[in-house]
């Protein structure tokens, strides 16, 4: 397994909730002891992860005294120094409790909806003072069960509100952190605003500092809804939009099941890892995954492990697949080159009076092959290493 061990420079990250997830779920109670901040971090310096992430509630006792809650933030800051684990990113958690059973930004209760703002603000506060660059913005109750409970533009206004008076507060305060949203379509609402990567881009553009926002998309929350993740990502990428990005993997038409990487999508996967380290992409690579509930202690050190080494196989299969001469012919008799040439280019009259003066053959072009089956051929020959 050496030659898939990870490095720093690599950029895995794993948020506290993920690996030390104790195997709750809807079902039954805890399999698993919880792992303490510290010694979660010592894990992830042994096995060779870079970053970390965290929501507030994961580091510091909800209602604590301020006093406790310090003791608390100061006992993570001394392991991050002494592992090197760099913290990455950060969140605040705005659907655990069950005042924010309507929503926290959308809530119908306006005293709801200014704490989860107030709530956010202290946790900025702690990421700007533990270095982390993105904050993200999962909105796992702002939804609805029932359609006829909340005007949607008059929430979608209230989320608005609530990013734009935050970013303000960002930058009256210096701090050096952008903003992702995360999208997901539904779960744990019946009906999530902002469901997917293109509802997301969309709400961005309408804010006052949209520069400072981007996404965070997560493989389970697209493949949900059925949608593509890859291009998802591709088009967050595009639009230089993707500040961070969630990996796991997931079954079509399943709850969110946030399973090991490259557990289950295996070719959507490959062409994933492909796409993120041919764009140039280098931000984190963060798994928010869970190890399986029948896992002890040493299993969910397992599953950490192998994100990390089937991200690390993934990268170099599609190394692999862009080198070889055989996908370099197969890519030019799809054209796929011929699409990175200009259609047309800026409009002119002179141009517009070229275009109509072509003549095409319909029947000719028509007749083109576009040799789809040996380059799909050729992904698996790849994949499986044939």
């Amino acid at each position: 397994m050496s030659e898939y061990a990870p490095s720093p420079q690599d950029r895995f990250a794993f948020g506290l909730w993920t690996i030390g997830h104790p195997g709750r779920d809807p079902f039954g109670d805890a399999t698993r002891p919880p792992i303490a901040p510290a010694d979660f971090l010592r894990g992830l310096a042994d096995i060779g992860a870079w970053g970390v992430s965290f929501h507030d509630d994961d580091l510091m006792t909800f209602g604590a005294p301020e006093s406790q809650r310090r003791a608390e933030l100061d006992t993570f800051i001394k392991a991050l120094e002494e592992t090197g684990i760099v913290c990455s990113m950060a969140t605040t958690n705005l659907f655990w409790h069950p005042m924010f059973k309507d929503g926290a930004f959308t809530s119908n209760d306006r005293e709801v909806r200014r704490l989860a703002i107030a709530k956010t603000m202290r946790n900025l506060d702690v990421a700007a003072e533990l270095g982390a660059p993105t904050y993200v913005f999962w909105g796992g109750r702002e939804g609805v069960e029932s359609a006829a409970s909340k005007t949607p533009a008059d929430a979608l206004d209230r989320y608005r509100e609530a990013l734009d008076f935050l970013a303000g507060y960002v930058k009256d305060k210096g701090y050096n952190i952008r903003f992702a949203i995360e999208p997901k379509p539904n779960e744990p609402r019946g009906d999530t605003f902002l469901p997917t990567v293109g509802h997301a881009l969309a709400f961005i553009e309408t804010l006052d500092n949209s520069e400072m926002v981007g996404l965070n998309p997560e493989v389970a929350h697209e493949t949900m809804a059925g949608l593509s993740f890859y291009q998802g990502v591709a088009q967050a990428l595009w639009q230089d939009k993707l500040f961070h990005i969630d990996l796991n993997d997931q079954k079509i038409g399943r709850y969110d099941q946030d399973l090991r990487f490259g557990s289950e999508g295996i070719k959507d996967d490959f062409f994933l890892v492909r796409l993120l380290e041919n764009s140039g992409y280098d931000g984190p690579k963060h798994f928010d995954a869970r190890p399986y509930r029948n896992e002890g202690a040493d299993g969910i050190w397992d599953f950490a492990r192998g994100c990390m080494r089937t991200y690390l196989m993934f990268r170099e299969r599609a190394k692999a697949f862009d080198n070889d001469p055989k996908v370099k012919k197969a890519l030019a008799e799809a054209g796929v080159p011929e699409l990175a040439e200009p259609t047309v280019g800026p409009y002119s009259p002179a141009a517009a009076h070229e275009l109509l003066d072509e003549q095409h053959d319909p029947q000719a072009l028509a007749s083109r092959g576009y040799r789809n089956e040996q380059l799909d051929q050729l992904v698996i020959d790849h994949i499986l290493g044939a």
